[in-house]
């Protein structure tokens, strides 16, 4: 399972939204003495679910490298979510350009996972071509052999 580049692809893109999950989006600076007020991802509802649906796809695509056609439907399925997610953020971050809130770099952590979705999704393509020719080739030298 870990040999395979495109598995190491998927488990740093589960790792991203999960730290972006449990992390925070954005802190409104305070003056000196007083915390900063911060916004976690998980604090607003519309956000959490967003995040734990992309979660448990990036988990399930990570797991499920027996079956490489469903790995590879739920790979994509997870980036477009994703995909989707990152320009809801990016609305968010440009509507709020007057405020003083100060964002995190955890920001730009679904477009990182939707290019290391699309490499895993391109290397999974790739191993079920390969499969898919071997397979061929196979069964054209049992048929070969049989009519001999």
């Amino acid at each position: 399972m870990w040999q395979r580049v495109q598995t190491l692809y998927l488990a740093i893109s589960t790792i991203l939204i999960a730290v972006m999950v449990f992390g925070v989006k954005a802190t409104l600076p305070a003056p000196e003495g007083i915390e900063p007020e911060r916004f976690k991802y998980f604090a607003y509802i519309p956000y959490a679910i967003l995040s734990i649906l992309i979660l448990a796809l990036d988990i399930l695509a990570l797991t499920t490298y027996r079956h490489r056609i469903f790995q590879m439907r739920t790979a994509v399925l997870s980036s477009i979510i994703t995909f989707a997610f990152q320009i809801w953020l990016a609305v968010d971050f440009f509507s709020n350009m007057g405020n003083p809130l100060v964002y995190k770099i955890s920001m730009v952590f679904p477009t990182i996972s939707v290019i290391l979705n699309a490499l895993a999704i391109r290397g999974i393509l790739a191993d079920e071509l390969l499969v898919e020719s071997t397979y061929r080739l196979r069964e054209s030298r049992k048929n070969k052999r049989r009519r001999k």
